[in-house]
C-alpha cells in the first residue's frame, strides 16, 4: 500500500480503550458501523448504536443517564445551554393556537422566548403571579396547554404551590415544566410534585465551575417520547468535553451544596439584622413570604438570595459598594464556588412590593461565610456613609 493510505489505516488507529475512573472522551462526525446490516437498521430507526456525530456521543449518553437517575426521571437530554434546553423543550410541547402561563419570577431570556420567538409561530404566552398555587383555575383557558414554572424564581425567590398546579393541570391534560436550577434535584424531586418536565440550567450547581454552558430537561414517562422525537428532529447537542467537565463536577454536586447552603443561611441570617437591610429573599428564612411551602416541599436550600435596602440609593452609591467587595465578583449567572454579586430593580407585572426596589442578588459560593460576612460589613459600611 502506497504511505498515504498506510497512514490512514495504520495499526493503532483501533487501539484498545482503558477502563479510566473517568470515562474518555469520544470526539467526531463520522461514525462507523460495524456492518452494512447495522447501516440499514440505522436508516429504519432500528439500530440502538451511535449514527454520527449528532447522536448523542458517548460522553453525552453517559452524562444524560446519570441525570436521569439523579431526577428520577423516564428520560433526560442535554443541551448546549440552559435557554437552549428551555426553548427547545417549549418548541416541543406546543403548537400554533395554544396558549403558555409562565409564572412572572421566570428567567428573563425564558420570558422573551415566550412572548417574542413562540408569538410569532402563533403560540400566545401570558404572564401569571410567582407565587401562584390553587388560584390558577382563574388564569386557565380552553386553549392553555402548558404552564412554565421557576420556584424559586433566581432574583426575586417566590414559591409556587407546585402540588396545587400540578393537580389542577394534569386534570386537564395541561403539561407543566419547572425550571428547578436554584434546589438541584437534590433539594426539590419536582416528579414527586406531579411536575412532568424538570429543566436545570447545568450551567449552575451541576457542573459548579463556571466553566461550563449547559442545560437539561428530564420527563417523566408520559411525556418521554414527545421529549426524544423533538431533540432528535432538532440535534441540539452538548459538546463532549462540555459533558467530561459536567460528569466531574456531578461527582462533588452533594458536597459543594451542603456548603453553599449553609453559608448562604449564615449570611442571611446575618443581613437580617443589618440595619441597613429591609428585607432577606431567601426561602429557608421563616420571614419568606412561602416559607411554609419551601419546608413542605424542599428537602434544602441553596446559595442563592438577594436582599432590599430600607433606602433606595442612587447608582453611585450602590457602585461604591458593590466595587469594594474583594471576595463578590460582579457577574451574571450563579452556582459556581466563587462568590458573586449583581443589582436590578424589577419591573415585572407582579413585582408587588418589589416594584422600584434594588435587590442585591448574592451568589455564596465556598469561601468560609465569616470572610465574606466581613466583606459585606466593610462594603455596607461605606454605603452607610455615602
Amino acid at each position: 500500500m502506497h504511505p498515504s493510505t498506510r497512514l490512514i489505516h495504520a495499526a493503532g488507529t483501533h487501539a484498545p480503550t482503558a477502563r479510566t475512573i473517568s470515562p474518555a472522551i469520544s470526539r467526531g462526525s463520522t461514525v462507523l458501523f460495524d456492518s452494512h446490516a447495522d447501516f440499514i437498521k440505522a436508516g429504519r430507526g432500528e439500530y440502538d448504536g451511535i449514527t454520527y456525530g449528532t447522536d448523542r456521543l458517548p460522553q453525552q449518553r453517559i452524562l444524560e443517564e446519570a441525570l436521569r437517575v439523579l431526577e428520577n426521571a423516564a428520560l433526560t437530554r442535554v443541551y448546549p445551554s440552559g435557554i437552549s434546553a428551555i426553548s427547545e423543550t417549549l418548541l416541543a410541547f406546543v403548537r400554533a393556537g395554544d396558549e403558555i402561563l409562565v409564572c412572572d419570577n421566570a428567567y428573563g431570556p425564558t420570558i422573551r422566548f415566550c412572548t417574542e420567538v413562540l408569538g410569532k409561530l402563533g403560540v400566545q404566552s401570558r404572564i401569571i403571579p410567582p407565587d401562584t398555587g390553587a388560584d390558577i383555575t382563574d388564569h386557565l383557558r380552553p386553549q392553555t396547554r402548558l404552564i412554565f414554572l421557576e420556584s424559586p424564581g433566581s432574583l426575586s425567590f417566590e414559591i409556587q404551590d407546585v402540588p396545587a398546579i400540578t393537580t389542577i393541570a394534569r386534570q386537564r391534560g395541561i403539561v407543566t415544566i419547572l425550571d428547578n436550577t436554584w434546589a438541584t434535584p437534590l433539594y426539590l424531586n419536582p416528579f414527586a410534585l406531579g411536575v412532568d418536565v424538570s429543566i436545570q440550567s447545568v450551567t449552575k450547581y451541576i457542573s459548579g465551575h463556571s466553566d461550563v454552558l449547559m442545560g437539561s430537561v428530564s420527563t417523566n414517562g408520559a411525556h418521554a417520547e414527545t421529549l426524544a422525537r423533538a431533540y432528535a428532529g432538532r440535534e441540539i447537542y452538548a459538546s463532549p468535553e462540555d459533558c467530561q467537565l459536567t460528569l466531574r463536577g456531578l461527582k462533588t454536586l452533594p458536597l459543594r451544596m451542603k456548603e453553599h447552603q449553609a453559608s448562604a443561611l449564615v449570611v442571611a441570617q446575618a443581613l437580617v439584622d443589618h440595619p441597613l437591610v429591609e428585607r432577606v429573599l431567601h426561602p429557608a428564612l421563616p420571614s419568606h413570604p412561602q416559607h411554609a411551602l419551601w419546608r413542605r416541599d424542599f428537602t434544602g436550600s441553596s446559595g442563592l438570595f438577594a436582599f432590599t435596602f430600607k433606602k433606595e440609593y442612587p447608582d453611585s452609591a450602590l457602585g461604591r459598594f458593590v466595587d469594594s467587595l474583594e471576595l463578590f465578583g460582579i457577574g451574571y449567572s450563579w452556582g459556581g464556588f466563587m462568590s458573586l454579586v449583581t443589582t436590578g430593580r424589577p419591573k415585572r407585572e407582579f413585582a408587588g412590593p418589589l416594584s422600584g426596589k434594588t435587590l442585591v442578588r448574592l451568589n455564596i459560593g465556598l469561601e468560609d461565610p465569616a470572610d465574606l460576612l466581613a466583606d459585606l460589613n466593610t462594603g455596607l459600611a461605606r454605603l452607610e456613609d455615602s
